[in-house]
């Protein structure tokens, strides 16, 4: 067993095992502007449970693909080269959605507030759908040649099975989404959340449950039987918990079901990295994809030293901002000056969602149960 390009195969599971579970609630809650918030006041109090944590859930998507392209570069050059179409939609769903957020709030009118609208629950749902289908596409493999390079021409992508990873992390995001309203809001919105969770959740899990039977049935290896039942074990449990009201729980449980789908996944495909449909013998591994061993080994000493510090960080971030909201805390949007706003800022806090509020509007109560 190569023991450096193993181990760096395992901390890139986590790192997207980090994504997933960070964005996948704000990606859901972006999709959630459309069809769940009844009006403009309950839209803007979704934007706020995000606001503060949205572009630190980020961080681990480029942190992904960083450590992807110095660990494994010829990983990195056959999947990125074969998917340029998916990558660069991705890029702009998020570039969009980036925009959207803190545009949102700079102006009054119903046609700006719709636009953006839109584009942050379009951005979302189109990350969403482009990140799951390339994952897919990389534990179900490429048309690659002995050279690893994509001999499938610029559609190869358009497959069943990048369908189902797309639909499968719009689904777990949506469900994701809900449970963290629940443990965010507070009132109707947080009932609401709850009731969608537990009517729709089985439904929204359905893509990426067979996202992972497909990839543990061609595979086919004993240890990935045993997460996959531990996984529905979860899910169950969540869905239990979830009628009953105990979002914390729910919430939980389905960050159980998610670490033990991803490890799944990653279980099946090692010790490939990017498998060729063409031929097994073409597919990439963890040993002919990896850099040297001494890069991997100075890698290796910066991850055992900063990415401890980036967990704790987001934690301590997340503690913080750990209190409940509710409409009541989300002030009538109102145009200012930005003359007069740039002399009276301090005084208050201006909501990712276009209004001001005082520092006393805050709330005290802590997220939970």
């Amino acid at each position: 067993m190569e023991t450096l390009p193993t181990i760096w195969f395992v901390i890139l599971a986590v790192m997207w095992l980090g994504y997933l579970f960070l964005e996948g609630f704000d990606l859901g809650v972006g999709m959630l502007l459309r069809g769940f918030a009844k009006n403009e006041r309950e839209r803007r109090l979704l934007i706020n449970t995000i606001g503060p944590v949205w572009d630190g859930n980020e961080v681990w998507l480029i942190t992904a693909g960083a450590a992807t392209f110095a660990a494994f570069p010829m990983w990195y050059a056959s999947l990125f080269s074969a998917l340029y179409l998916p990558l660069t939609l991705a890029l702009l769903a998020l570039i969009f959605r980036a925009v959207a957020i803190e545009y949102r709030g700079k102006a009054v009118g119903r046609r700006w507030t719709e636009f953006w609208t839109w584009a942050m629950w379009g951005g979302s749902l189109l990350a969403a759908f482009c990140v799951g289908a390339m994952l897919a596409l990389t534990s179900t493999g490429l048309p690659l040649n002995d050279n690893g390079d994509n001999i499938g021409g610029p559609f190869a992508w358009v497959t069943a099975e990048a369908f189902i990873g797309g639909l499968g992390v719009v689904g777990f995001s949506l469900l994701h989404g809900l449970l963290y309203l629940g443990l965010k809001t507070d009132g109707e919105v947080r009932h609401r959340a709850r009731r969608w969770a537990v009517r729709g959740g089985p439904v929204m899990l359905l893509p990426i449950v067979v996202w992972v039977l497909i990839v543990q049935l061609s595979n086919d290896k004993p240890w990935g039987w045993i997460l996959i039942i531990g996984a529905a074990a979860s899910t169950v449990i969540g869905w239990l918990l979830a009628r009953q009201g105990r979002e914390l729980g729910a919430f939980l449980a389905q960050a159980v079901f998610l670490v033990l789908g991803v490890a799944s996944i990653f279980s099946n495909l090692y010790p490939n990295v990017l498998p060729s449909t063409v031929s097994p013998e073409f597919s990439l591994t963890v040993s002919n994809a990896s850099s040297s061993d001494y890069t991997l080994g100075v890698m290796l000493i910066v991850a055992v030293i900063f990415l401890p510090l980036v967990i704790l960080y987001q934690l301590w971030a997340y503690s913080v901002h750990g209190f409940r909201l509710t409409v009541e805390h989300i002030p009538p949007a109102h145009e200012v000056p930005v003359a007069i706003r740039s002399h009276h800022e301090p005084v208050g806090a201006r909501d990712s969602g276009g209004g001001h509020r005082d520092a006393r509007d805050r709330p005290e109560s802590a997220a939970g149960e």
